[in-house]
């Protein structure tokens, strides 16, 4: 029998859409300001897809990068995961969509839907399957569409959102001293109306009724979330710090989930992490659920902040409510 190989962070890469939507796009219409909008989120501007343009489109083009950057033949690649929860269509997967548009017909993709956290339950889902020998070279996207799911109306939630999508190619190495370290997931379902569309799904029909009321779009539970998040981020860091032995300055780089920097700031500080030790873009991006973590890793990576035999932590919270924490050396 082979021995089992550490799965690695191979290659990765990301899209971003062209059209940027800054914080006067909504003070035109809404009452807030450039000042409450940055105040309370850190956000000065987001992206916003193109008009005929789906989830899947972002995730190819972040796709086509992480392969060329992994230094592969897409050819090579023998399974799709996506995690997003902005789906082309309820039904099929956009995993599917994606394994089209990539020419790679009759590898196996699915949809993985854990909202923000998605991609790192990804993460943790992809590096197991190839640790144990299922698969050699797997393409694990995280993509949002989610200015598709926003009420423009709701100055609470409309504010936070962008489009995005990162990637990355999982793979297996002889290199025994590189790969996941550690990993960690859950999920909370009873807070499942903190973060949710309430319309759309089998419970809730589309109908007249659901579009006239909005209840297709994102609400939350701004207060809620935002404790919660800040309690739950340092019990997993706390967690993956006892597990591994490591301390933060063992840390190259932490890369949170994007969703608030207030958040994001709490975090470092308790951790007394300089600045540059952590990850921060949702000033540029907003929150881009399942792609802000992977947006952020390619970031790093190709602009030397994370670099070979580096350890890194990866963590995200998100709708369900869920949560998950990776420490890789990549």
């Amino acid at each position: 029998m082979s021995a089992i190989l550490p799965a690695i962070l191979k290659g990765t890469g990301r899209d971003l859409p062209e059209h940027v939507l800054t914080n006067d796009f909504f003070t035109r219409y809404l009452d807030t300001s450039d000042e409450w909008i940055v105040t309370r989120t850190g956000i000065h501007e987001r992206r916003r897809v193109a008009e005929g343009e789906a989830t899947s489109a972002l995730a190819s083009r972040a796709a086509e990068r992480a392969i060329e950057d992994a230094g592969l033949d897409r050819r090579q690649i023998d399974l799709i995961i996506l995690c997003t929860a902005t789906p082309d269509q309820p039904i099929p997967a956009t995993a599917c969509n994606v394994q089209a548009r990539l020419g790679l017909s009759g590898i196996p993709a699915f949809d993985l839907g854990a909202a923000c956290s998605g991609f790192m339950y990804g993460t943790i889902v992809a590096a197991n399957l190839v640790q144990a020998g299922m698969y050699r070279h797997i393409l694990l996207i995280g993509a949002e569409t989610l200015t598709r799911f926003t009420d423009y109306e709701d100055r609470t939630t409309c504010v936070l959102f962008g489009d995005a999508a990162g990637a990355a190619v999982i793979t297996p190495s002889a290199d025994r001293e590189r790969g996941l370290l550690y990993a960690s997931m859950g999920a909370d379902g009873t807070k499942l109306q903190d973060i949710w569309a309430p319309a759309g799904g089998s419970q809730l029909p589309a109908s007249n009724a659901t579009v006239a009321e909005r209840l297709h779009a994102i609400r939350m539970k701004g207060r809620e979330v935002y404790k919660f998040a800040v309690v739950k981020m340092m019990e997993l860091i706390d967690g993956a710090m006892e597990a591994t032995g490591l301390t933060p300055d063992d840390l190259r780089l932490v890369i949170p989930h994007q969703s608030n920097l207030r958040i994001i700031e709490s975090v470092r500080e308790k951790l007394a992490l300089p600045p540059e030790k952590i990850a921060i873009n949702i000033d540029r991006y907003g929150n881009t659920s399942a792609a802000s973590v992977p947006v952020a890793l390619d970031e790093a990576r190709r602009d030397g902040r994370v670099r070979s035999g580096d350890r890194i932590m990866m963590l995200g919270l998100g709708a369900g409510l869920t949560w998950a924490v990776a420490v890789w050396r990549v």
